[in-house]
């Protein structure tokens, strides 16, 4: 049931998210694409309606499932999903035009969210692109971010700790400084309580 209302309520409420990221990314028809943690597939189907090869992974089998389900009744033949970690994506070197992952780093343990950006920047094309998206530092003084807390307070102690951690520890804008990325463009989206951030593959 859980992940029945996740594609029945949650969906919906990021539709103008998910259509925005793919203007804001500049998505071209032939890219290929991947998005990490992408539950049940939304982004990714995006993607592919604007022309580009899209893959999709994400720990759980049963988000993943969806997608598959959500591909095999649209007939969408040029989207890929697959059950990975985002520590060891299944992926080689330089593949992907661009990577995005949405909502999904504030819900990292804090040491190890170095480790998913590596592998991003690991997959992506040299001069490619990576997607941020998450919450906005500092949250805005309205009703949405007050449910927002509620909801991370809710979801679990682990990930009320790893949720003000990613606070407390500067956010997407640290995160990205700290793996060598280059920000591009940032835009605030949902009243302000989202960041999106597009940045550029440093290499070394």
């Amino acid at each position: 049931m859980r992940f029945l209302n996740y594609s029945n309520l949650i969906d919906p409420l990021l539709k103008s998210l998910r259509s925005f990221t793919v203007k804001f990314a500049g998505i071209k028809k032939g890219d290929r694409i991947l998005d990490v943690g992408c539950a049940t597939g939304d982004q990714v189907f995006y993607y592919a309606k604007a022309g580009a090869f899209a893959s999709g992974i994400d720990l759980n089998p049963q988000m993943i499932e969806i997608a598959e389900k959500r591909k095999k009744k649209e007939g969408i033949d040029n989207v890929d999903f697959r059950v990975a970690s985002a520590f060891n994506l299944p992926f080689k070197d330089s593949v992907f035009d661009i990577a995005s992952i949405s909502l999904a780093i504030h819900e990292i343990e804090s040491g190890k969210r170095d480790k998913v950006v590596s592998e991003m920047k690991r997959v992506v094309k040299k001069d490619g692109h990576l997607i941020f998206i998450d919450f906005a530092l500092p949250l805005p003084k309205n009703i949405l971010s007050f449910l927002v807390r509620i909801v991370e307070y809710l979801a679990g102690k682990n990930n009320y700790k790893n949720f003000k951690s990613y606070f407390n520890e500067g956010g997407l804008p640290y995160i990205l400084q700290e793996n060598g990325l280059k920000t591009e463009e940032t835009v605030r989206f949902s009243s302000g309580l989202l960041t999106i951030i597009k940045t550029k593959k440093t290499i070394f």
